[in-house]
């Protein structure tokens, strides 16, 4: 296998070619995949919370294609573009429901969700929503919501990706407000157990397989220095680092991430294949070499589901691209606005 040092200088320096970062929470990050069709290989969807595949067929039968041609081009130019339209949808659905109150900027009832601790100076990719929304609206006015544009580019994203592609029920809308709170109390951070995992998924309705499923959005991606280094120094309270470790791994991590400083340095969630959407994320974890505790608990927790789908996915990439592509249709349906609720923005961040 080629040496961490080198894959981590190698992706570095593809990363500095890119845009500029802007750091957070750890993100996902894409590579070009299958084609533009959005409708090959359909897995999942059907009707369900008033949500349906067809949902535009008449009033808008080119969505797709619109999304699809403004993410393409935007991918072209920041390979990390497609990670962070995914990881917005993530920050969407669990906040609310999937109603595009992450997008909203402050309002005079309402602090913004992007003020949020998970949130600030970490979310990315709005200018590109808002491409997508001003291309919608001429094409075909007060008709798509901001919402079916997170989901609709989650997927698109996924797919240019190179991962699965599903078939996505759609006629979410708008909320008319944000909740700063739930944004800090509703998205899981890096450094949390197996149970509190399960808890900040089970309050959303999804389950063990969901948890694994979506984890392994990590197979792509960096995360900050910030996010990992209490693994490398100080994992509970008594100076030490975290024994699930891998050796190797542990000490290429401390030259990446100093004891003292350092915090926005980054280090790929999945160093073997960083910018490819594969199931070596569970391999690395087989083998200790899970970046964030919260990547590593889903072997080391000693929770039997989630240990056997770890490994489940680790020796079928099928099974994963699978699983993953039910799970994105199971988090796209939370608690959506859907019906006379809500609107449809012409603004995706402000209500109208």
């Amino acid at each position: 296998m080629v040496s961490f040092k080198h894959i981590y200088a190698t992706f570095t320096l593809l990363v500095l070619l890119s845009s500029t970062f802007c750091f957070g929470f750890p993100e996902f990050n894409f590579r070009w995949g299958h084609g533009r069709d959005g409708v090959s290989r359909p897995i999942g969807g059907g009707r369900s919370t008033g949500l349906f595949p067809g949902f535009y067929s008449d009033s808008c039968p080119q969505a797709n294609d619109i999304v699809m041609s403004v993410l393409e081009r935007a991918i072209s130019k920041d390979s990390r573009m497609a990670a962070s339209l995914l990881r917005l949808h993530f920050h969407d659905c669990f906040v609310q429901g999937c109603d595009a109150s992450v997008l909203l900027d402050d309002h005079p009832t309402f602090v913004s969700e992007k003020k949020a601790v998970p949130n600030k100076n970490s979310l990315r990719g709005f200018e590109v929503i808002d491409e997508i929304k001003s291309k919608l609206e001429q094409a075909c006015p007060k008709t798509v919501s901001c919402a079916d544009i997170l989901a609709l580019s989650a997927r698109g994203s996924t797919v240019l990706s190179g991962g699965p592609n599903w078939e996505l029920p759609l006629g979410r809308r708008d909320s008319k407000k944000a909740s700063l709170n739930g944004a800090n109390k509703f998205i899981p951070p890096p450094n949390s157990t197996i149970q509190s995992l399960l808890t900040f998924f089970q309050r959303q309705g999804l389950n063990e397989v969901d948890l694994v499923s979506l984890s392994g959005a990590h197979t792509i991606g960096v995360a900050r220095c910030t996010t990992f280094k209490q693994r490398l120094y100080n994992q509970n309270g008594n100076n030490q680092p975290d024994s699930t470790l891998e050796r190797s791994y542990y000490h290429d991590l401390k030259a990446v991430c100093p004891k003292t400083g350092g915090d926005s340095n980054i280090s790929p969630l999945d160093y073997t294949s960083p910018v490819t959407f594969d199931n070596t994320y569970f391999k690395l974890i087989m083998s200790g070499k899970g970046l964030l505790t919260s990547d590593q608990v889903l072997l080391s927790g000693n929770v039997g589901k989630t240990m056997q789908l770890v490994k489940a996915f680790a020796d079928d990439h099928t099974l994963f691209f699978n699983h993953f592509a039910r799970s994105m249709v199971k988090m796209g349906k939370i608690s959506p606005l859907t019906g006379y609720k809500g609107e449809v923005r012409k603004n995706c961040h402000r209500i109208n």
